[in-house]
């Protein structure tokens, strides 16, 4: 069974923990939002692609009955 902390221990090991992140910079920031807007765009723009040639395969196939 795990051992009971202390409220003031614990709210100081959280603030030593936090204090250990490393906060990306503005730049950083940016440019990953970027790349997720870019990847995102390509990403959408490849599934519309191969929808509309299964649309037209289905649809020619179809269409010869």
């Amino acid at each position: 069974m795990a051992t009971r902390t202390n409220p003031l221990q614990f709210i100081q090991q959280v603030r030593g923990e936090v204090s250990k992140v490393v906060w990306p910079t503005r730049r950083e920031t940016t440019i990953t939002t970027g790349m997720v807007f870019v990847l995102a765009a390509i990403a959408s723009l490849f599934f519309f692609l191969v929808d509309q040639i299964i649309r037209l395969g289905l649809t020619t196939v179809l269409g010869l009955f």
